[in-house]
């Protein structure tokens, strides 16, 4: 029996979680900037209207912007990962199958074994969201993930499918794809396109035509499946549970040049902290960290970069260990006169908490390792209640610092912050 799946896409997400609570802005162009307020990375379909393009530095169209009264927001991540969460809530209170594919994207495995109306279905789908969520969503349905990425294609650009694009029917099938450039097919990337441009496949038709035998010699056994996935026939199988992440990174570019050692050991220590939180919230442990540090690539001074990977004795999810171990690197790495830019941690060799591993001979492990987890129990638990930055460790503070990223733009986080609450206030009749 065949599968169904749905796609659900948040439109324009960022846009419209910048619009929630914002209603005035509705019709009205909105652009969202990416970090240091440097390139447009989200635009609402007013802003696309004028012509701005994804990706373009904010500086190119400040001229347009202003001309057409386009509203500019700086990223607020906080927000639109709490919004992201209660969509994929409501989503996992219809159907219990979900995939979360990324912060505004979902695949659901729909039920097969009735006679039922999928499209009506899906516009309840989307109708609770809006309603409990309040941001707008489009839904493909096909019988493979490759399928339902192109039916909600479908659904967001064409108006008269009211946000709902159900491909299952295979007798129009083949008219979608042949409308569909090879390139905008879920897995195909710039040098796939060249390759299959090369041999005259320019749509999703010609690719879902082309000769297996070549395909999976240029493309691997990847576009292979892609191919049979385009034929109907299922490769992809629905994630339930996320995969253990290969690495967590956490990096940022400075507000403005750094210096001085302490303020890069202060901004090394909030990366460490945000990246072992993140370890502790999937529940995994990291066995390296890599520490880097650089200047900026065009900087009329002297440029440097460089970057060091420590191994840890035992894998963690400590902040205090991995602290303990970026501010080694970071001692080795520094060198005086230099104006840096940018630097980050990545975690590696991640394995699952619990994970059975040989214990350090000379290390009275087990009672560390209780208080220590419990102790970080109690940090989640009070930055994920009062914020991130509740509770900090001791090289860090509120102050405005010259490696905090440049955010002049940025709304209130309306959800996840008790002092930013949206006010309604009442006067008497």
């Amino acid at each position: 029996m065949k599968k169904v799946f749905a796609l659900v896409d948040c439109n324009n997400f960022y846009a419209s979680c910048e619009r929630l609570f914002r209603p005035e802005l509705n019709g009205k162009p909105v652009v969202v900037l990416s970090n240091n307020d440097g390139c447009i990375v989200a635009r609402s379909n007013e802003a696309k209207a004028l012509g701005i393009p994804m990706g373009a530095p904010l500086f190119k169209f400040k001229d347009l912007i202003a001309r057409h009264k386009a509203h500019v927001f700086s990223s607020n991540y906080a927000l639109y990962g709490d919004l992201s969460h209660r969509v994929m809530d409501v989503l996992r209170q219809m159907e219990p199958e979900v995939e979360v594919y990324s912060i505004d994207e979902a695949f659901i495995s729909l039920p097969v074994t009735k006679v039922w109306d999928r499209v009506k279905y899906a516009a309840e789908m989307r109708e609770r969201v809006r309603k409990h969520v309040g941001i707008p969503v489009s839904i493909g349905i096909a019988t493979t993930k490759t399928l339902a990425k192109i039916a909600n294609r479908v659904a967001k650009k064409h108006a008269q499918f009211k946000g709902v694009f159900d491909l299952v029917d295979t007798s129009q099938i083949d008219q979608v794809l042949e409308k569909i450039e090879v390139n905008d097919v879920w897995g195909i990337g710039r040098r796939s396109t060249e390759k299959l441009n090369s041999r005259g496949i320019l749509t999703a038709l010609d690719l879902k035509r082309a000769d297996s035998t070549w395909i999976r010699k240029q493309l691997t056994v990847v576009g292979a499946r892609t191919v049979m996935e385009l034929n109907g026939i299922s490769c992809i199988s629905l994630e339930n549970a996320p995969a253990c992440p290969k690495s967590i990174m956490t990096s940022r570019s400075f507000g403005h040049p750094v210096t001085d050692i302490e303020d890069l050991r202060e901004a090394v220590i909030t990366f460490v902290s945000i990246a072992a939180a993140k370890l502790r919230k999937q529940a995994v442990e990291a066995a390296a960290l890599n520490l880097f540090i650089s200047t900026g690539p065009f900087d009329e001074q002297s440029q440097y970069s460089n970057n060091q990977t420590m191994t840890l004795h035992q894998p963690t999810s400590s902040t205090p260990e991995l602290i303990s171990a970026a501010l080694l690197g970071l001692k080795s790495l520094y060198r005086p006169g230099y104006r840096y830019r940018k630097a980050g941690v990545m975690l590696t060799g991640i394995v699952q908490q619990g994970y059975s591993r040989q214990l350090d001979l000379f290390s009275s492990a087990q009672q560390e390792v209780k208080e220590d987890k419990e102790l970080m129990t109690a940090l989640d638990r009070i930055n994920s209640k009062w914020g991130r930055s509740t509770i900090q460790y001791g090289m860090t503070t509120a102050e405005e610092k010259p490696w905090l990223m440049q955010q002049t733009r940025k709304s209130p986080a309306y959800t996840t912050n008790w002092q930013e609450l949206p006010m309604v206030k009442a006067t008497a009749l």
